[in-house]
């Protein structure tokens, strides 16, 4: 019976990844298959790759039943081909994810000093990280769905630019105005919005976030229109810049001047962003505020039922979720010195939001897994720039076709009892218990 049972499960994904390679050879074949170009009289000429869509077809072949073979309904991977053993040594590491994470980050300047390519794309990565978590409480703890996070970004950045340069302000002192100014476009944007949900709150969302672009694309006697604004200044060591010169950064300390001095103070400047971001989404969540997100986020007609204020509810996590927006886009526009709208588009948004989905909405470490997964990818494969989108969408879909949660599904929660209680039988019996 168990060697009949294991062919049926046998046929059955065989079966399954056959149709996945069948529609697979129907997508692949003219889309990568199939190429068209300019010929050296102008005339259109076309020629074929089939290898390459053989390879393709077979590694969804492969890929399918594999998962059919360890995560299908046929059961041969559960309890038989994984052992749970595998789940018990899983389970402890889970705990070690978040430190290790946060040592490597500390140690990544360090250890990848001379190379400059490593540290930017840190910082990359860390600021992906920081807009994560921060539409994390928005969509991922109050359940509102915001596809405009970048107008938010885009105000942190330009609010940043313009009170840099014309009133002759430090970075630290634009900071908090720069997260200020978000969240107060924040509320804006929340106002509308009341009483939308669902798709209709994500369109106004959309909408808002192209508003905003549009703006500060035609608005050029400040914003400086399509051309941006250059010239943004750096950041200093709390006061000290870092120049080759005798009252720079270098000369102080007694170091020779290096050019990734200000890269790796850019590094720790936007890990303890993040680290401050997430630090002040964990402790919101357990307070009576971000109860009410989450109690928002799962029916809003019983939240009202139990007498919380939506209002204020919706409002605080537009605004707060904004400020952290700010602060990255202040972040952003010193570290690059030059910010233009084609920055701050809806592709922006789109891929913050995927990353917060890819998480696992509501999970502060699924988010920064993500982040890393997501933006790192795209590096990994920017030689092959042909498939580059290609493997990046299909391992969104397989992301999402194997954790419909994302990729940490599962977080503590917000409270819980610190010990278990025994409840005494006899109160049980008089109606006490």
């Amino acid at each position: 019976m168990a060697r009949a049972a294991v062919r049926h499960d046998l046929a059955a994904a065989l079966k399954s990844a056959t149709l996945a390679g069948l529609a697979a050879l129907g997508l692949f074949g003219l889309i990568v298959g199939v190429r068209t170009d300019t010929g050296p009289t102008g005339a259109l000429i076309y020629y074929t790759r089939f290898d390459d869509v053989v390879l393709l077809v077979a590694a969804v072949f492969a890929g399918t039943l594999a998962r059919e073979l360890l995560f299908g309904r046929s059961g041969i991977a559960r309890g038989r081909l994984v052992p749970e053993r595998l789940k018990a040594v899983a389970a402890p590491l889970a705990r070690f994810a978040a430190p290790a994470l946060l040592g490597f980050a500390l140690i990544l300047p360090v250890v990848f000093y001379h190379n400059r390519y490593v540290l930017d794309l840190g910082i990359l990565v860390l600021t992906y990280v920081m807009l994560g978590w921060g539409l994390n409480i928005v969509v991922g703890l109050a359940g509102l769905l915001d596809l405009g996070y970048v107008a938010f970004y885009a105000v942190g950045a330009y609010s940043y630019a313009l009170l840099a340069q014309h009133f002759g302000l430090s970075f630290w002192i634009c900071l908090p105005l720069a997260g200020i100014l978000a969240a107060f476009w924040g509320v804006m944007l929340g106002f509308p919005v009341l009483r939308l949900r669902g798709d209709y709150l994500a369109i106004v969302t959309l909408a808002f976030g192209e508003i905003i672009r549009i703006v500060l694309l035609n608005w050029q006697d400040v914003t400086g229109g399509p051309n941006g604004i250059s010239s943004i200044p750096r950041p200093s060591f709390f006061g000290i810049p870092f120049n080759n010169d005798d009252n720079g950064f270098a000369a102080l300390f007694g170091l020779e001047f290096s050019a990734t001095h200000r890269i790796v103070f850019l590094f720790y400047l936007i890990l303890a962003l993040a680290l401050i971001t997430n630090w002040v989404t964990i402790r919101l969540r357990r307070l009576p505020i971000g109860r009410a997100w989450e109690a928002l986020r799962e029916d809003e007609i019983a939240c009202r039922s139990l007498g919380i204020n939506t209002t204020n509810t919706k409002l605080t996590a537009f605004a707060i979720g904004a400020m952290f927006g700010g602060f990255a886009g202040a972040f952003f526009a010193t570290r690059q010195g030059f910010i233009s709208p084609e920055s701050f588009s809806f592709v922006e948004s789109a891929l913050i939001l995927a990353i917060v989905v890819l998480g696992g909405m509501g999970s502060q470490l699924g988010v920064a897994v993500a982040a890393v997964v997501t933006i790192g990818g795209f590096e990994l494969f920017r030689e092959f720039a042909v498939y580059r989108m290609l493997v990046f969408g299909a391992a969104m879909v397989l992301v999402m076709a194997w954790r419909p949660r994302g990729l940490v599904g599962t977080r503590l929660p917000s409270v819980f009892l610190a010990k278990r209680k025994a409840i005494d039988a006899t109160l049980v019996k008089e109606g006490h218990g």
